[in-house]
């Protein structure tokens, strides 16, 4: 039976995306397997998410701690999922026992969240959870994430202070309109540097999340690992209630 209008289509958005990260990560000298796509699901049904993972992807994000709650145990459990951006430490314990297949909290802002997931991957007997440091690259009040000045703090605390968890770099989520994209890149791949030297870490070893729908091209020419796309791949997102 053909797949419905809305799946087909979200299958052939998710083709074009992959041609586009080849093609941004040929232009910066890599290839595209140095770029993870993770296929931001938040407000989609199960049906569009399973149909974009029988095409052969993996990698899918969830913004709400009550939303992948529901959905990661009605999918299948070799799913890779990430958990984007703030994540109360109440709820920490609960995201963790709920998804055992959680691959990455990208989101960690602060020595207090890093501690309770620390403890909950700890409780829990996970292995090593990887987290990478959310850096509030644009100056917002309204966003969460350490101040660049303080990234090298909060890399380190991770890295040395939370056995438990993985440091493997650094993300940011830019202004919503994209005007602050090229710097907020800029600055964001300045404080891998610094991160890198004060760990003594390569590049490599430091993973750049950075670029969403209307920016991953340029976050990709400027060194991201990581982009996070969600409506280019699955269309406009739909709230019918606020979580």
């Amino acid at each position: 039976m053909a797949a419905p209008v809305g799946e087909r289509v979200a299958l052939v958005a998710l083709r074009s995306v992959m041609v586009r990260v080849r093609q941004a990560a040929e232009r910066s000298g890599r290839t595209a397997e140095e770029v993870r796509v993770v296929a931001v699901s938040k407000t989609k049904p199960l049906s569009l998410i399973r149909q974009v993972y029988d095409s052969g992807h993996r990698c899918f994000g969830e913004n709400y701690v009550q939303e992948i709650l529901e959905k990661a145990p009605q999918l299948p459990d070799d799913i890779e999922w990430h958990f984007i951006g703030h994540l109360q430490s109440n709820k920490v314990k609960s995201l963790l026992a709920g998804v055992p297949n959680i691959s990455m909290v990208q989101g960690v802002h602060s020595e207090k969240i890093a501690n309770h997931l620390d403890n909950a991957v700890s409780s829990l007997s996970m292995n090593p959870l990887k987290v990478l440091v959310q850096v509030n690259t644009s100056g917002e009040p309204s966003k969460s994430g350490v101040d660049p000045s303080g990234v090298v703090e909060l890399a380190k605390h991770v890295k040395l202070h939370c056995p438990n968890l993985q440091f493997s770099g650094l993300m940011t989520i830019g202004m919503p309109d994209y005007t602050s994209t090229p710097e907020n890149f800029r600055t964001l791949s300045n404080c891998r540097l610094e991160v890198c030297k004060a760990l003594g870490f390569t590049e490599e070893q430091c993973e750049l999340s950075m670029g969403m729908s209307g920016d991953f091209e340029q976050a990709i020419e400027m060194g991201s690992t990581n982009v996070r796309i969600g409506s280019t791949i699955f269309g406009p997102r739909e709230y019918p209630n606020k979580r």
